[in-house]
């Protein structure tokens, strides 16, 4: 793999926490069963020395900081596992969301795991959708948005332009693809999946969730978009999901 790929992007979208929310817990403890050794036992400091925390668990119930839950991470130097959530802006249903954000390296232990991951994180989450992606193809994937500081879009490599989030005709409508795609069960019917006629290769590398959403493989590399099969693999799906982005008209 690139050495430019080294690490995983993995953020879930989901409705805003309320109360006595579990769902931080259910992802903290979802994420670590996922991942073969992974113990989130650690926060940071202003000047990023880390600070082990033994109660972890009730800190994370008692501490719904801007309206998510506050950072962890693992005890490894070489092999960083990140994990936080936040409340984000309004979507299309004008109401704030849950949105968690994770990061991990790109080796083969979180390969193999990282369908599951993202199952246990959006599952955990009651997320509408999701994504698992390596930054560089994700870097990429960014600049599909319209617009930009800059002026109207130019998404490279031919990609399409994709509209702001505000602007997608509901909630579950996810904003973009990435490599691996957690669409709950609303979601995958907003867009059309699957279609057992035209989603033969998609199945193939797409399992189903406890909860009846999907978790679907682009590609069965991490994605890098600067290989041309995997870069195809990504326009085909943008190709068949035309409702991801926003690029349908009601």
């Amino acid at each position: 793999m690139s050495a430019t790929q080294d690490y995983f992007n993995l953020i879930v979208y989901a409705p805003a926490l309320a109360g006595h929310d579990g769902r931080p817990l259910a992802v903290v403890h979802g994420m670590e069963r996922a991942l073969p050794g992974l113990r989130l036992g650690w926060t940071t400091s202003e000047k990023e020395d880390l600070i082990a925390l033994p109660n972890r668990d009730e800190w994370v119930a008692a501490d719904s900081t801007n309206g998510g839950f506050p950072f962890l991470c693992n005890d490894e130097d070489h092999h960083v596992v990140t994990l936080t959530g936040w409340e984000g802006p309004a979507g299309s249903c004008d109401e704030p969301q849950f949105e968690v954000h994770a990061r991990l390296p790109v080796n083969a232990m979180v390969v193999a795991a990282a369908m599951g991951v993202l199952e246990a994180v959006a599952e955990g989450a009651h997320a509408r959708w999701g994504h698992m992606t390596p930054f560089r193809a994700a870097g990429d994937i960014a600049e599909q948005t319209a617009p930009t500081l800059a002026g109207p879009p130019s998404p490279p490599r031919g990609l399409p332009a994709l509209k702001l989030f505000q602007h997608t005709r509901a909630p579950e409508i996810p904003y973009y693809l990435g490599w691996l795609n957690h669409w709950y069960a609303a979601a995958a019917r907003a867009i059309g999946f699957p279609d057992p006629a035209r989603d033969a290769e998609l199945l193939s590398r797409s399992r189903r969730t406890a909860t009846g959403g999907w978790v679907v493989r682009l590609t069965d590399a991490p994605l890098d978009l600067d290989n041309p099969a995997h870069l195809d693999a990504l326009k085909r799906a943008y190709e068949r999901f035309p409702e991801i982005g926003g690029r349908t008209t009601p």
